[in-house]
């Protein structure tokens, strides 16, 4: 690639990011992994059934004797303020979604999703083109996928909704399958990012917490 093409490519991937949009993009980052290690903890660690063993054995230390059904009555406490704490972390998320919306509709119009799609069509090599038009589209999945993950995750919180309590359980089987799908897009993408950053596309890490990649 030549220093002109170079400049060209990195110009396009080298965008101006809002205040707005970086706070936006790292509030995100951290909700989801807190959502993640709520699922986490609570599928494993906390488990309900995994734990009614441990909480009989800590009590006959202690000189009381309860049964299983006792004993799991109290593990399920602890996983149950898990998964309340996830359910409030996913109406955050809920939020963070529809600000989302809003945040594009506001922003300058050379910030907006469709104006980069544009410029991109336009000022980069065949290559480079292919490549930023793939990272968007990995984008509009993303966005997908957080709206399904945060349909279903509402569809889940109001299940005493009649109509809603009786589709309970497909909809809890999507909201988990899109959601681990969203984990693994976290992953992919920061991967690719650290990737991009260390090799041709330099400061993208640096261009979402400053404003802008250094040229």
């Amino acid at each position: 690639m030549s220093h002109h093409t170079e400049s060209i490519a990195n110009g396009t991937f080298n965008e101006k990011h809002s205040l707005t949009i970086r706070v936006w993009h790292w509030l995100t980052f951290i909700t989801m992994t807190a959502s993640l290690v709520m699922v986490l903890l609570a599928s494993t660690m906390l488990r309900t059934r995994d734990n009614i063993s441990l909480v009989q054995e800590q009590l006959e230390h202690k000189g009381a004797t309860v049964t299983a059904d006792q004993a799991r009555s109290v593990a399920h406490e602890y996983s149950d303020k898990l998964w309340m704490a996830h359910k409030w972390i996913g109406y955050g998320l809920c939020f963070l979604l529809l600000s989302r919306v809003i945040i594009e509709v506001a922003q300058p119009s050379d910030e907006k999703f469709r104006t980069r799609i544009k410029k991109a069509l336009g000022a980069t090599s065949d290559s480079d083109r292919t490549h930023y038009l793939s990272v968007k589209r990995g984008y509009l999945v993303f966005y997908l996928l957080f709206l399904i993950m945060a349909l279903t995750g509402l569809g889940l919180a109001f299940e005493d909704v009649p109509w809603l309590d009786s589709v309970h359980r497909p909809i809890k089987n999507i909201h988990e399958f899109v959601q681990y799908l969203i984990y693994a897009y976290i992953v992919v993408h920061l991967v690719g990012v650290v990737h991009a950053d260390t090799g041709k596309y330099q400061g993208l890490i640096s261009g979402m917490i400053h404003g802008r990649a250094r040229q």
